[in-house]
């Protein structure tokens, strides 16, 4: 959003029907449906005793970051960059984990500023010379560095490979000074979306069976395992009820998006979850048949995976296709009127993480009043 769309925008914060006068493409957060997520998912995991360490990767907002603290059940958040951990800290957020590990000079000086800033900084390994590399870095620094052993459970991009390599390097950590085992990590990101739940939760046993194994072996070491941390929005309900995680890495259900919305997160079907996320598009062109142009293309919306979704502002049955970098494109169904010149359509984003990182503010509204607008703190933190 540029200075003078932010401007404009800002201006109908608290208007009556403001949000209609909205400059458009916008990033439009509907706050009644994430308030009753938020609190949806705390409810949840209060009821089955594990606690939320919700990743920031999803919003990389200060603001949406305090505002699950306030629903409750959360004992920090989960960054997957070091960029993403530094805007949070900016904003005066504490209880942070790195959930992929840091390596490199430029980064490890980072984490060390980093750490002295915040009173709870956790972070990931998967190779002992990321282990020595963090017992040199911070040997002088005057507090341990809690350390977590990430376990591969079958996304093949960041994790000990074995059972016996996770208890090497759980040992390897508690032998260094300057470092503390805090626990172990295991996500399953590649089932997170397995549309039906009876196959999901099959998919969920082993990655659980192996942490479980892993954390029973360490204590029978005599080393702790406070933290098992993992799972994620798709799988929230299979690995809470399972027993083994003590917190659960959930993200996207704050907003949902079209990916989320089409897979059961629940084993009797009901929605826990509202879709709150949306892009709002104006008509700018109806000169051709069976479609009209608007003003929200692939720098609004993330593409990859399925197409936005229309809810609203387009006859029924209506799609939505990209026309470009600027542009989107409304095919109408056969013998349907297009919307007028300048009506605005809505459309649920399809992957919201990636979406979100698009763009530098959301709008939020209450019905028809724009009650706020929040700063997205961390976009394009990828280092």
């Amino acid at each position: 959003m540029n200075p003078e769309s932010l401007a404009w925008n800002e201006r109908l914060v608290g208007l009556e029907s403001g949000i209609v006068r909205l400059d458009t493409p916008a990033l439009v957060l509907d706050l009644d449906a994430f308030e009753a997520n938020l609190a949806a998912m705390a409810a949840f995991a209060r009821g089955q005793g594990v606690k939320l360490r919700p990743h920031a990767k999803t919003h990389k907002s200060v603001t949406v970051a305090r505002r699950q603290l306030e629903a409750g059940e959360v004992v920090g958040f989960c960054c997957a960059k070091l960029g993403e951990a530094e805007a949070l800290a900016r904003g005066g957020i504490d209880g942070l984990l790195l959930t992929s590990p840091v390596f490199g000079e430029s980064k490890l000086a980072r984490l060390l500023a980093l750490h002295g800033r915040l009173a709870d900084l956790a972070i990931v390994v998967d190779d002992p010379e990321q282990i020595d590399a963090l017992a040199r870095t911070f040997a002088a620094a005057g507090r341990r560095l809690h350390v977590l052993v990430d376990v591969d459970v079958g996304s093949h991009r960041f994790g000990a490979p074995s059972i016996a390599d996770a208890l090497a390097l759980a040992r390897r950590i508690a032998a260094e000074p300057a470092l503390e085992f805090a626990g172990i990590q295991g996500y399953a990101g590649s089932i997170q979306h397995i549309a039906l739940y009876a196959e999901r939760a099959a998919a969920a046993e082993g990655p659980a069976a192996t942490l479980a194994a892993i954390r029973d072996a360490l204590r029978a070491e005599g080393l702790p395992c406070p933290i098992v941390t993992g799972a994620g929005t798709g799988t929230h309900e299979i690995d809470a009820r399972g027993g083994v995680f003590t917190e659960l890495q959930v993200g996207s259900y704050a907003f949902m998006d079209v990916e989320y919305l089409d897979c059961g997160l629940t084993a009797d079907g009901s929605p826990r979850f509202r879709p709150g996320l949306e892009v709002w598009t104006r008509v700018l062109s109806r000169r051709h048949a069976g479609f009209v142009t608007t003003d929200a293309g692939t720098k609004c919306f993330a593409t990859d995976g399925p197409l936005p979704r229309v809810v609203a502002g387009a006859p029924p049955g209506s799609t939505y296709r990209m026309a470009g970098d600027q542009f989107g494109r409304l095919i109408l169904p056969d013998g349907a009127a297009s919307p007028p010149m300048g009506a605005i359509v809505r459309c649920l984003v399809p992957h919201c993480d990636p979406t979100i990182n698009l763009w530098d503010h959301m709008v939020c509204r209450r019905g028809d009043r724009v009650e706020a607008i929040w700063a997205i703190d961390g976009r394009g933190a990828v280092a």
